[in-house]
């Protein structure tokens, strides 16, 4: 219900937006900010992340679940792109529509285009538009292979490539169990992490962003370096469980809602 209620508060406060007058990609990114920030908090989740540190940048990432969405969301303004099927998600697909979530069509070829031309278009607006490029969610056992085609709006643009990586814990649950992927079902999955009373997100980004002149070059290297990212977050594991030891990071790298 906490969740419902937020939502739908998000969605009036977008509504006053829109009766205000057009909403540009920049305020559709700075809203859902603060709709995601809201939203964790009052689920009683926390994130520790450092921020990207730079604006304009296409950030890559692993993907574990429909939270990542919410823990970027609430770690700094951007733009996601996400396969289609996001839209049917219950209300947080209506919330990544609204924030301006650039839908791929993975079985259409001039959709796959129209979507590289808005991300390369949001790029040269100096908004950061953050993807998940190894095309799904996985169980966090492993970092699946990253697909080049969604590198190219950032090679064209000329713009820098950070990599990211994200990773959750709950005293009671793995991580696995965290992580929304293959046949789990929405609902009930949403349900079960709702009920937790200590979920917590990090983020690690890369040290530098670089810029590459051919997308190959460029998912080869942003996935070597989402791996160490990811190997350095199982690393703060506690012993002998599967969930991370976040309290042992400094303040100087985190950031907590």
């Amino acid at each position: 219900m906490v969740l419902v209620l937020s939502l739908l508060q998000c969605m009036a406060v977008f509504l006053v937006l829109r009766l205000r007058g057009k909403t540009s990609e920049k305020q559709r990114a700075d809203w859902l900010h603060r709709s995601c920030r809201m939203v964790l908090r009052r689920m009683g989740f926390s994130l520790h992340a450092a921020s990207p540190g730079m604006d304009g940048i296409l950030i890559v990432s692993n993907h574990l679940s429909y939270l990542d969405i919410l823990l970027y969301g609430a770690n700094s303004p951007c733009v996601f792109v996400a396969k289609s099927e996001v839209r049917s998600w219950p209300l947080l697909g209506l919330l990544a529509s609204l924030g301006g979530t650039v839908f791929v069509d993975r079985t259409s070829t001039i959709g796959a285009a129209q979507a590289a031309a808005k991300i390369q278009s949001l790029l040269h607006l100096d908004i950061n538009v953050l993807i998940f490029p190894e095309g799904t969610s996985s169980d966090g056992s492993s970092v699946l292979r990253f697909y080049p085609s969604l590198f190219e709006p950032a090679v064209r643009a000329g713009v820098p490539i950070l990599p990211a990586a994200i990773g959750y814990s709950a005293s009671s649950m793995l991580e696995r169990d965290l992580c929304y992927y293959g046949d789990i079902s929405f609902g009930p999955h949403l349900l079960q992490t709702l009920e937790l009373p200590d979920v917590s997100g990090m983020i690690r980004f890369a040290t530098g962003a670089k810029i590459y002149s051919n997308r190959k070059d460029a998912a080869l290297a942003a996935h070597l370096q989402v791996v160490d990212l990811r190997s350095r977050i199982l690393e703060a594991q506690a012993p002998g469980a599967e969930t991370l030891a976040v309290n042992q990071r400094s303040g100087a790298e985190i950031s907590q809602l």
